[in-house]
């Protein structure tokens, strides 16, 4: 009988060791999200190369997509334990004409545009994450303008392909309000001047999740840049807020 007890009592043990290793497992486990997204983006500033005149953006997304002749969005992250990383990436290469304005005659312009972040966070509470974030910001322009002048319009070009990264610190905001639906926001807050003068970043959501494979949300974000360097032939200025509504695809494995 006693030789029968102890034997229970290993197993027992045994089984709660299995129990507890499962449970490190789960909790060490690594969990990987991928979403590509689509934004309808609104762009409002000025932007400014070389000698030429600073021009006016006031772009919506009819306007946009007019001129898009590519773009990629995605968003992707890592997940374990207490620690995200996390990888945004957007890309447009836009080409359109010029608006006549300040002296320009007619002119056309082609853009190149990315924006890659990688951040990495850690959860401070079952809904609160804090983290650091760096931005890589890459503008390639090509600017073909005839501008009035005293003889007559005079054809005036420039190239510029400017690269700056922006550090900022990052918030997440994120919990369940119920088994299927779910809420997220998400701030940035940096630039200081080692890239931009100030740079920062809202974007809030509502999601659906479909399985646990698979989830759709849907949103708002803005970015905001303030960026100026050089003189003469090598200044370079972008002032743009970019805002709009945010439509995700996730697929969580």
């Amino acid at each position: 009988m006693i030789c029968i007890l102890n034997s229970g009592v290993l197993i027992a043990q045994d089984s709660v060791t299995v129990v507890a290793l499962d449970t490190t497992a789960v909790k060490t486990k690594w969990h990987f999200l991928l979403e590509p997204y689509i934004m309808f983006p609104n762009m409002h500033g000025t932007t400014g190369m070389g000698g030429l005149p600073n021009a006016q953006v006031d772009e919506n997304p009819g306007d946009i997509f007019k001129n898009l002749q590519f773009g990629v969005m995605l968003y992707a992250e890592a997940v374990k334990g207490f620690w995200t990383v996390s990888a945004d990436l957007t890309y447009m290469k836009l080409k359109s004409d010029v608006n006549v304005k300040n002296g320009i005659v007619s002119g056309t312009a082609e853009v190149k545009q990315l924006a890659w972040e990688l951040a990495v966070m850690r959860k401070l509470a079952p809904w609160f994450e804090l983290g650091l974030a760096f931005q890589l910001n890459n503008i390639k322009s090509d600017v073909d303008l005839f501008i009035n002048t005293s003889a007559g319009p005079q054809e005036r070009t420039s190239e510029i392909d400017e690269s700056w990264v922006d550090p900022s610190i990052l918030t997440r905001v994120k919990f369940d309000l119920s088994k299927k639906w779910f809420f997220q926001f998400r701030g940035n807050i940096g630039g200081g001047g080692i890239g931009s003068d100030l740079y920062w970043q809202l974007q809030s959501y509502f999601g659906y999740r479909f399985s646990e494979q698979f989830h759709l949300s849907a949103g708002y974000r803005v970015i905001y840049i303030d960026y100026e360097t050089g003189s003469g032939n090598d200044r370079f200025v972008y002032n743009m807020t970019t805002f709009g509504p945010v439509l995700r695809f996730g697929f969580d494995f």
